[in-house]
């Protein structure tokens, strides 16, 4: 069905769905404008950011909405360092964000500034990030614009857009799979973002934390990387530079002690990069050291006293919870996911209308002793329709001890695009997990929890 929306054309004074009165426009894009407003009801300042639906097409407009609504639930987690949602709503069919105000301006703007302190500033969006990825969320586009100063100084995530898109990838792509459309700046992409090859890949933390290293080497020195980008050839050779770690480390020899935390950063392959915000939190320079173990997790979860469960936090099933020890008997100590589909007869099903992220058969975690081990792929036998079987002797799609394919030799088959535990890609030896570990199959992340 499509979505109809009447354009909305707000000016300082108007009321915006009968509550929040414009004090001025903020900014405008393609799909949004964010208005200053002050919220008749508690007096209050906030940002009011509203959705364009009446300038989308229609499946432009429900991807969109769908997206923009994770924005919201994104806004909610409980955090020092990411920009807070306060309320949302709908205007003649435009959906709307209210967001808390932070009167001290965007990165962008302070860059400029003389006193900015660096190292309070990348700290903070180390925690918003520390925050973001236990929340098994992925920002994908941080940059200077991206982040908003309070009024006291401290540093907020913003623009959850991308982080909070559940259907769909970084990459928007064209009937012959050729990415048409990527999503955040060249300036601070990784070079898995904008490569092909890796247009399907897992989209993993590391990607924030190569984000990061670009915009800490901004603020140190001013300048990029990888070169300027004045045109289209300057463009190529930008990222060229970055896919192959050549960057400028000469432009930081009075700031030598950042030197190892952008090294880290800056690494092009992303198993070789600081793989986690803690990471790069113990490499900052002493003097921000002593408020590095003030900034506190904002996920306090419950440990595993009766078992573990799996809780989707971003993709398809959001939402939805596994207990894993139901899945357990004593004629089965594994539980698999994969791909839904009656003929797969995975434990855990996950729809998906792109069939390149998810494999049919994905995963396995297995039960060992008290806790459980992610394996990635799983065991098949000789039928082609078989999915996993942890008894040689009946065949796991019919259940038929006679089947042909039961005399044939096994296997294990890996999937198609990987699983993560955290950032780390996982084998098929698998490894143990626990309580507060992100796991990621395509675009689907899981954190492991308690109950």
């Amino acid at each position: 069905m499509a979505m109809i929306a009447n354009r909305c054309d707000f000016g300082t004074g108007d009321t915006i769905d009968g509550r929040y009165r414009v004090q001025q426009l903020l900014g405008e894009g393609s799909f949004g404008l964010v208005y200053k407003t002050t919220d008749q009801r508690t007096g209050n300042t906030c940002a009011l950011k509203l959705l364009k639906v009446w300038a989308m097409m229609s499946d432009e407009a429900e991807r969109m909405c769908s997206r923009f609504d994770m924005e919201y639930q994104t806004g909610l987690i409980e955090s020092k360092n990411l920009v807070h949602s306060v309320g949302h709503g709908t205007v003649s069919g435009n959906p709307y964000i209210v967001m808390e105000f932070c009167g001290g301006g965007d990165l962008e703007h302070a860059m400029r500034q003389p006193n900015l302190n660096i190292s309070r500033v990348a700290q903070d969006v180390l925690c918003g990030l520390r925050d973001l990825h236990a929340n098994a969320k992925v920002h994908r586009d941080l940059k200077p614009a991206n982040v908003l100063l309070r009024t006291d100084g401290t540093a907020v995530l913003t623009d959850f857009g991308i982080s909070g898109d559940r259907n769909h990838r970084q990459t928007m792509r064209d009937f012959r799979g050729v990415p048409k459309e990527v999503m955040g700046t060249y300036f601070y992409m990784s070079p898995e973002q904008y490569n092909p090859k890796d247009g399907y890949s897992t989209v993993l933390p590391t990607t924030d934390i190569f984000a990061f290293g670009v915009m800490t080497y901004q603020m140190l020195t001013g300048r990029f990387p990888f070169g300027k980008i004045d045109s289209n050839d300057d463009l190529a050779v930008y990222l060229a530079n970055a896919a192959t770690g050549r960057w400028n480390r000469d432009a930081l020899r009075t700031r030598t002690e950042w030197l190892p935390l952008i090294e880290g950063c800056l690494k092009p392959k992303y198993k070789e990069r600081l793989q986690t915000a803690n990471d790069v939190l113990r490499l900052m320079p002493n003097a921000a050291q002593q408020r590095a173990y003030a900034c506190e997790n904002a996920v306090a979860l419950r440990q595993a006293v009766n078992g573990y469960q799996l809780h989707i936090m971003h993709g398809e099933g959001y939402g939805r919870i596994f207990k894993l020890d139901s899945f357990i008997s004593n004629n089965c100590r594994a539980v698999t996911i994969g791909r839904t589909g009656a003929q797969y007869r995975n434990a855990i099903s996950i729809d998906e209308t792109d069939t390149r992220y998810i494999s049919r058969q994905h995963c396995t975690i297995e039960r060992q002793g008290n806790g459980f081990v992610l394996r990635d792929g799983q065991w098949r036998i000789g039928c082609p329709k078989a999915y996993t079987s942890w008894n040689p002797f009946v065949c796991a799609s019919c259940g038929e001890k006679n089947c042909p394919s039961v005399n044939k030799r096994g296997q294990w088959q890996r999937s198609k695009n990987g699983t993560f535990l955290n950032s780390t890609e996982v084998d098929e030896w698998g490894v143990p997990i626990s309580v507060g570990d992100i796991i990621s199959i395509g675009d689907v992340k899981m954190r492991v929890e308690g109950y």
